[in-house]
């Protein structure tokens, strides 16, 4: 069996000399399997290089987004049913279309200019300006900011008949329009936190016998801070209670309020499963939300396929309105999924095709079900719009912003 070395120029972040072979490649390894070893020593290497623990947001960013080596950009299929998950837009072409409806009185009191976050396959894009474009409404721009390189790609592929579409590195300075994510919430990175002996821990990620393991230490006076400002009663949970802190996501909110207040005039709309603040903490809840995905298998062991699988938490949908409005927003709306799509009238779209029509028209309505059924993703996913225009009578009507 032959044996190839992959050598570090000048030993660069690995730090693990000059010259010398980082990452050993045999022909009876996959790619894959490849990518996770050289993973997994850049982690050791940061942890030896902090004292031996790095937290779990720097544990998860590295697993999900290394450069060439984390599961969002190491070549591997993550959606679809070859992957290890199916996004809403995957499911139907209803979601976008219907979505492009939601979209249009917005862009009336802006500009017509979309801006989405983490666009996956560009399939999202691609069922949004079809279906503006048949309402006679073309974009001046639809930017793309996705962190993966691996689907801007897949993104360039499906998108090639659309001249607007742009990708962006970094946020705009300012924006006027609206900007969308969809499942782009739940993978930013999180703090994990545990109850113990009366106060908060963190739960960092150390080695022990060469395996990755979770590690906990008191919680600094940061974490403290945002515990208290995120978590209801968080002194009053039950020891031993485990639950996260979005730091990331509500940084990345913060950074998007400035963005959009320094243009002139939008809104954003996220779409995500997650929960209220009251919902999430439930003394029930006491393991948290944190899940991995791993060929459409579930699992609770974020630890087991570094770079191979995906990891997420659910969102907390009040600390992300909240930040909006401590940075000078509105929250237009919130609402369940299925509240958002019957509203923007996915019957309608689903009714293109004849009832009669049994071929087509079945397989169309079992997909509308699952987007819409209270027992799929109906009411698991929820609509987060927030902004600085007037709100749509349409969302008007099913706004439930006082549950946040």
């Amino acid at each position: 069996m032959e044996t190839f070395y992959i050598f570090w120029p000048g030993g660069g972040s690995i730090n693990r000399g000059a010259g010398q072979p980082v990452f050993e490649y045999n022909e009876a390894m996959t790619l894959q399997e490849f990518s996770a070893d050289a993973l997994k020593r850049k982690m050791e290497d940061a942890i030896m290089e902090n004292a031996g623990w790095i937290s779990f947001a720097r544990y998860m960013d590295m697993a999900l987004y290394e450069p060439g080596l984390g599961y969002y950009n190491n070549g591997g299929i993550i959606l679809g049913r070859d992957g290890d998950f199916v996004t809403a837009p995957e499911i139907s072409a209803l979601f976008g279309q219907t979505l492009a409806h939601a979209l249009v009185p917005l862009m009336a009191q802006s500009a017509p200019r979309i801006l989405e976050i983490g666009a996956g396959s560009g399939k999202l894009a691609h069922d949004i300006l079809e279906e503006l474009a048949l309402l006679g409404i073309h974009p001046e721009h639809y930017d793309i900011l996705d962190l993966s390189g691996n689907l801007r790609l897949r993104q360039q592929q499906m998108l090639t008949g659309f001249p607007q579409v742009r990708w962006l590195d970094r946020l705009p300075d300012t924006f006027t329009g609206v900007i969308i994510g969809n499942e782009a919430l739940d993978a930013m990175p999180v703090q994990r936190v545990k109850k113990k002996n009366g106060r908060w821990h963190e739960l960092g990620v150390s080695l022990s016998q060469g395996h990755l393991v979770s590690v906990e230490r008191p919680a600094k006076a940061g974490l403290l801070e945002q515990i208290a400002w995120q978590i209801p009663d968080a002194d009053e949970l039950e020891e031993g209670y485990v639950t996260e802190v979005h730091t990331h996501a509500c940084a990345f909110i913060r950074s998007l309020a400035e963005v959009q207040k320094a243009g002139e005039g939008s809104a954003a709309i996220f779409i995500d499963y997650g929960y209220p603040a009251r919902e999430y903490y439930l003394p029930e809840r006491n393991r948290g939300t944190l899940m991995s995905y791993y060929r459409h298998r579930s699992h609770s062991d974020p630890f087991l396929y570094p770079g191979s699988q995906d990891i997420t938490a659910h969102v907390d949908f009040s600390a992300l309105a909240r930040v909006a409005v401590e940075n000078g927003l509105d929250v237009l709306c919130y609402a369940s999924q299925a509240g958002f799509l019957l509203a923007g009238g996915i019957t309608d779209r689903l009714l293109r095709l004849s009832p009669e029509d049994a071929v087509r028209y079945l397989p169309e309505a079992r997909k509308a079900q699952m987007l819409l059924s209270p027992a799929e993703m109906g009411e698991l996913f929820k609509v987060l719009v927030f902004g600085n225009l007037d709100l749509p009578a349409q969302l008007a009507a099913i706004n439930r912003s006082d549950r946040l």
